[in-house]
């Protein structure tokens, strides 16, 4: 079965609507290299309308173009894109095709995919958000920023229940930037201060 992994640019107070001014004095190589391991383990792109339009406004200029980012920018052009869109969309930049039916179902049957690698979602808070209530992300690939963004759309919304996440594998760059990689973990058992109140300084 394909993992569907989210990976997304993220400030230290969780906003993953990025703005140029805080994300990109922090890129380096890397990030440019954890951004490489991401799209190297799926062969679709899952993302929404508005991720769409801005990469679709973007790099297939910068494949044609040819520069430094032309090999990244035929990458992307070559790999099934499937869109989340409520509209009817006209697409311009090849292997891109509308999602169809329900979103979760929609994925269900992409993660169930034999010939499929992996579902890789690039930004598309919206999406994620979706796809983590009904339990379908495996994991979440995130570079945390060192800078409280302040405004922006968040990564986790309000909702009854916490999501409980388990540390894959974690990593610090000399810019401050973290990458830490969770996935889905079961809720830990039930407890209160008197479960604990024997680590609390002092009593050790």
């Amino acid at each position: 079965m394909a993992k569907v992994i989210s990976t997304l640019f993220i400030s230290a107070d969780g906003v993953a609507e990025i703005d140029p001014s805080w994300h990109f004095p922090y890129f380096d190589e890397n990030m440019g290299r954890s951004v490489e391991e991401d799209y190297n383990t799926a062969d679709v792109l899952l993302i929404g309308r508005v991720t769409y339009d801005s990469f679709a406004g973007a790099w297939p200029e910068r494949e044609v173009a040819g520069g430094d980012d032309a090999a990244f920018a035929k990458q992307l052009g070559d790999i099934r894109k499937v869109v989340v869109s409520r509209q009817p969309l006209e697409f311009s930049w090849r292997a891109s095709e509308l999602i169809g039916g329900d979103l979760v179902e929609a994925v269900t049957a992409l993660k169930a995919d034999a010939g499929s690698k992996g579902i890789l979602i690039p930004g598309s808070i919206s999406v994620v958000q979706q796809l983590l209530a009904a339990g379908l992300v495996d994991e979440l690939r995130l570079l945390v920023h060192p800078v409280a963004a302040r405004k922006g759309r968040k990564l986790f919304d309000e909702g009854e229940a916490p999501y409980h996440l388990t540390v894959i594998a974690t990593e610090a760059f000399p810019t401050g930037v973290l990458r830490v990689i969770y996935a889905p973990a079961p809720a830990p058992g039930e407890a209160g201060y008197d479960d604990v109140k024997d680590q609390v300084p002092g009593n050790r």
